[in-house]
């Protein structure tokens, strides 16, 4: 069984750092490609970055350029996402989400989701 479960979340003022984890099991880690992406209120899903399956950082959305890095521990199965200099308007659940082969696409392609953690950033 495919599961996905993200941890690091909480509670920082504008300019504090957090990491988030997002810890895979159920299948082989460099089969899947694995995403982050978050979701504020009211407001679309969004996706963050993407890890492909030869481990490689794909992609930062705009928003989060600079600010965030992803990274990876295969020999953990863990993706991390590292969130710097953060902002009241990064605000969101955080999710990782699975899928096979590609990074390319939105969050509708991901048929394997976690359960998501909370990010407030306070100004």
């Amino acid at each position: 069984e495919v599961q996905l479960v993200e941890s690091g979340g909480g509670l920082v003022q504008a300019g504090g750092s957090l990491r988030l984890s997002c810890a895979a099991s159920g299948f082989t880690f460099d089969d899947y490609v694995i995403s982050w992406f978050r979701q504020a209120p009211g407001k679309e899903r969004e996706g963050v970055s993407c890890r492909s399956t030869s481990g490689l950082t794909i992609g930062y959305a705009d928003s989060v350029k600079g600010r965030f890095t992803l990274s990876s521990d295969s020999a953990k199965n863990t993706v991390y996402l590292q969130v710097n200099s953060l902002k009241p308007e990064d605000t969101a659940v955080y999710y990782c989400a699975a899928r096979r082969y590609s990074c390319a696409g939105g969050a509708s392609l991901y048929p394997y989701w976690g359960q998501g953690t909370q990010v407030t950033v306070s100004s």
